[in-house]
């Protein structure tokens, strides 16, 4: 009995009438469980390494969708925000995010090396964000700036490091648009979650600027754009790619 509860609250979650906040988390928990269906399907119409391209980016929406329609039954059973069920979801969806970039680069010679050094950066960023707003918030601040360490790592790569170098040396028009996008993606998309950090945390330079109604409504719609979004590039490079070289 007490199983069949807890799947309706988590599952079978009641909206509120004027509960924005958990409008945005039925629209992220669908919205991302659609995209995951469609990266999976199309998956049939790309070849070779596309296919594995694809499928990193069904698993990203895929992860998100199941978190989400936890944090729903979360957010609507209690009125709080989600923080551990965002953390867990992030740690899981930011690197595959990362991998995305090895996939696309592999070919022109991109190795594990690469993929490696920027999974590490996400998750020293992540792991030492969810410290400072958790475990540590009398020290927030110090976890925010020893985490942004992480996110520079992962900037630098894709705008300046060995990721920008190949993609650059590639000569292929297709990929180096789709990796500009991707890459500002992480420059502008990302960027929403150390603003988001500062603003909640207890010494932070944006510190009770946004409620945390508004942070939640901000994340939801950040997260849905980012992860839907970068699939949406990688399918578009996966078709294109496949296209030419059926014509090749």
């Amino acid at each position: 009995m007490s199983a069949l509860v807890n799947f309706q609250t988590l599952f079978l979650a009641t909206l509120k009438s004027g509960d924005y906040v958990g409008f945005t988390f039925f629209i992220g928990s669908m919205a991302m469980l659609a995209s995951t269906v469609f990266f999976f399907v199309q998956m049939t119409r790309v070849e070779g390494k596309w296919k594995d391209s694809m499928l990193v980016s069904g698993l990203i929406t895929g992860i998100a969708a199941v978190h989400y329609f936890y944090m729903r039954g979360f957010w609507a059973e209690n009125g709080v925000s989600p923080t551990e069920f965002r953390y867990i979801d992030w740690t899981l969806t930011v690197p595959l995010m990362c991998v995305e970039f090895y996939l696309i680069l592999k070919a022109f010679g991109a190795t594990q090396g690469l993929m490696w050094r920027m999974i590490g950066y996400s998750l020293f960023m992540l792991v030492t964000g969810y410290l400072g707003e958790t475990v540590f918030r009398s020290s927030s601040a110090v976890w925010g700036a020893i985490s942004t360490i992480g996110y520079a790592g992962v900037l630098y790569e894709v705008w300046a490091g060995s990721a920008k170098r190949l993609s650059k040396n590639s000569n292929d028009p297709t990929l180096q648009k789709a990796f500009n996008t991707l890459a500002w993606f992480v420059l502008v998309g990302w960027a929403i979650y150390p603003i988001g950090y500062m603003a909640i945390e207890t010494d932070g330079l944006l510190r009770g600027a946004l409620s945390i109604e508004a942070l939640d409504i901000i994340y939801n719609i950040g997260d849905a754009v980012n992860k839907i979004g970068f699939g949406l590039v990688i399918y578009s490079l996966s078709i294109a790619k496949t296209a030419k070289a059926a014509t090749a």
